[in-house]
């Protein structure tokens, strides 16, 4: 089986990915309906303490919607937007996706937790927040982004959090991800956490034990993944005010890459390499990423955060 699914998206032809999907269970739309839990309800069950971590999460869910689909509108002249939701057994989720001239394509995946996840532990999931911003720059010299954050507490009293920070370059304008290295380097110490940030630089450049290492992604190993230990072993609030901050800190230095390279020049070989990034994005998230290739329904997933454009 391993070695058919190698074939296939070494080929990369445009049939043989389709009939991967179909034929190594991605998950797709199924005839079943399943109920929204009451959110509301899971959030009053938590204790205080929790309970105002989860708040905070969901002020600051709403405060980066707001800045970077605001940002996305400055750059692009104005915008249109793409709305989609859907509930599964384990997940209800809220797609947004605007699409322009300078940001291609913009998608923000939020995820509410419904029960726990298989593969994702014994424990019964009260409340989970998984949050994701995808941005696809129109000049080929901006990589793609890859920011996510996600929070989740259970009913034994644990709480976990996790992320990722990475951006996936086509043609490497060195300046630029010197300064993306810089922003993390700069957070990292700002909280005594330096001597650690190679671990969760490893995560991000090499993934983890779940993921498959050859159909993965290639991000230019500057941010941090957090899908590890807890930056702040059992702290759950410091850990998440660590993710938290990093994430809009990144985030705002990624878009700002956009605005300062929307009008410099480019060669057909920049193109060529963003083609090919980009179409290495769409294998990761079939072959390799946990989470897409065997959780995610694929219209969920391929609209939030696949390339607006794929050249085979």
């Amino acid at each position: 089986m391993k070695q058919r699914i190698r074939f296939i998206a070494t080929a990369l032809s445009p049939a043989l990915v389709i009939a991967a999907l179909i034929c190594f269970g991605t998950p797709t739309a199924s005839a079943e309906q399943f109920e929204r839990v009451d959110q509301g309800e899971r959030l009053q069950r938590l204790p205080a303490d929790q309970k105002a971590l989860a708040e905070r999460m969901l002020a600051f869910i709403e405060a980066m919607d707001e800045k970077y689909f605001g940002r996305t509108e400055a750059l692009n002249g104005g915008a249109q937007y793409e709305e989609l939701e859907r509930t599964t057994e384990y997940t209800h989720y809220k797609i947004k996706v605007t699409r322009g001239p300078v940001v291609e394509k913009l998608g923000r995946m939020l995820s509410e937790g419904q029960k726990t996840q298989p593969g994702r532990g014994d424990s019964t999931l009260i409340w989970g927040r998984f949050y994701s911003l995808d941005f696809h720059a129109k000049t080929p010299l901006v990589g793609m982004l890859h920011a996510t954050i996600v929070m989740n507490f259970f009913e034994d009293g644990r709480g976990t959090t996790g992320g990722f920070l990475g951006v996936m370059p086509g043609t490497r304008v060195e300046q630029d991800i010197a300064g993306l290295k810089q922003v993390m380097d700069t957070h990292f110490a700002a909280y005594g956490k330096e001597s650690e940030l190679p671990l969760y630089r490893k995560l991000l450049c090499k993934g983890t034990d779940d993921t498959v290492e050859f159909f993965r992604r290639r991000p230019a190993c500057v941010g941090a993944s957090y899908y590890g230990p807890p930056i702040f072993r059992g702290d759950t609030a410091k850990s998440y005010e660590f993710i938290e901050k990093s994430f809009d800190l990144f985030v705002d230095a990624y878009v700002d890459t956009i605005e300062q390279r929307a009008d410099d020049p480019f060669t057909d070989e920049d193109v060529a390499a963003y083609d090919v990034m980009r179409k290495r994005w769409l294998i990761d998230q079939l072959f390799s990423d946990p989470f897409a290739s065997q959780l995610v329904p694929f219209e969920i997933w391929s609209l939030a955060n696949v390339p607006p454009v794929i050249k085979f």
